[in-house]
């Protein structure tokens, strides 16, 4: 019964062994595909694995066959450069634990032979980079998922860190209650865009920093504000996702800035000559002391021609900064 029993399951068999032991450099010959089934307790003929290869192939399984080395899968779901990509970000990126990289990993490579899988097996080394230690925004990214699509809700706690080290709840410990429209990674992090009803306006929140998530019967509201709203504005907005007063903000680089300032900002923001050695540039933005950290950044390279009020922010944090340091060396 039990040979019956494999037998029926033969094909699924063949596909398995097809795609975890083939690939262009690991081809099998009939009587390898034959050997590999009697493995799984599947008898085999050589007349019916062609019978068999011709069903897969039916089904649409991309098999290679070459008379003298044998059969392989060709195309695959991911081709191996796909897959390199895949494990490359998994493995980068910040907000993913080691533990959980390992995992996402080890189904990469089941996307792939064993043959190929070991290829996939290499560690990417990133300079500074810490892996986040906080498995539960694994949970609070699906919860928040969820609302976004019953179109409701949330309430959770919002937290920040201590020198110490230590969780402190912001807002006195008490609940947020927001509207969530959108997930966004910026920065290396998990953000979430909602509506804030009290405050009426549009706030964003690190998923890692949020806890006890809950999911209200609450309608969500401030679909007036999302109906055009754009995600890539709104992040170029920001720097390092910090809220500020909005300002039209009038710089001019240097020339050899251009290429900071594409990346920064896209192909698509218009940059005007200035001379032989700067271009002006007009940008809606965020002002946050984590855009003007961004300008100091670039020294003289830079200068802010407009508004005025931002020309006395960027004056009172360089004063500010300068004026650490004027009375000698700070005391440790």
């Amino acid at each position: 019964m039990a040979k019956q029993s494999n037998q029926k399951l033969k094909l699924l068999y063949l596909w398995r062994i097809l795609m975890e032991r083939t690939d262009e450099e690991h081809p099998m010959t009939t009587a390898e595909l034959i050997s590999a089934l009697e493995g799984y307790g599947v008898p085999a003929e050589r007349k019916s694995i062609y019978a068999d290869l011709e069903a897969l192939e039916l089904f649409g399984l991309d098999i290679v066959r070459n008379r003298r080395r044998g059969c392989y899968v060709g195309e695959r779901p991911f081709q191996l450069a796909e897959l390199k990509l895949l494990v490359d970000a998994v493995q980068s990126s910040r907000f993913i634990t080691h533990r959980k990289s390992e995992e996402l990993i080890k189904k990469v490579e089941g996307l792939a032979s064993v043959h190929q899988a070991r290829t996939l097996q290499r560690q990417v080394y990133v300079a500074n980079r810490i892996k986040t230690m906080n498995e539960s925004i694994y949970y609070n990214v699906d919860k928040v998922h969820s609302a976004i699509s019953a179109g409701k809700k949330i309430t959770f706690h919002y937290f920040e860190w201590t020198c110490e080290g230590k969780k402190r709840l912001r807002h006195d410990g008490k609940l947020y209650r927001i509207s969530p429209w959108a997930l966004t990674w910026d920065d290396e992090n998990y953000y979430m865009i909602g509506f804030d009803s009290k405050r009426n306006s549009i706030r964003h929140y690190r998923v890692d920093k949020m806890q006890d998530i809950s999911v209200t019967k609450e309608n969500r509201d401030g679909q007036e504000h999302f109906e055009c709203f754009d995600m890539a504005v709104y992040s170029k907005k920001m720097f390092g996702m910090f809220n500020g007063r909005e300002e039209t903000v009038r710089l001019r680089f240097a020339n050899r800035l251009a290429g900071v300032v594409i990346d920064r900002f896209g192909r698509d923001i218009p940059m005007t000559r200035s001379g032989p050695e700067h271009f002006v540039i007009n940008l809606q933005v965020a002002v946050s002391p984590q855009f003007l950290s961004w300008l100091f950044a670039f020294g003289a390279d830079v200068t802010v021609l407009s508004p005025d009020s931002v020309i006395d922010q960027l004056r009172q944090q360089a004063q500010a900064v300068l004026g650490q340091y004027q009375q000698g060396a700070p005391v440790g």
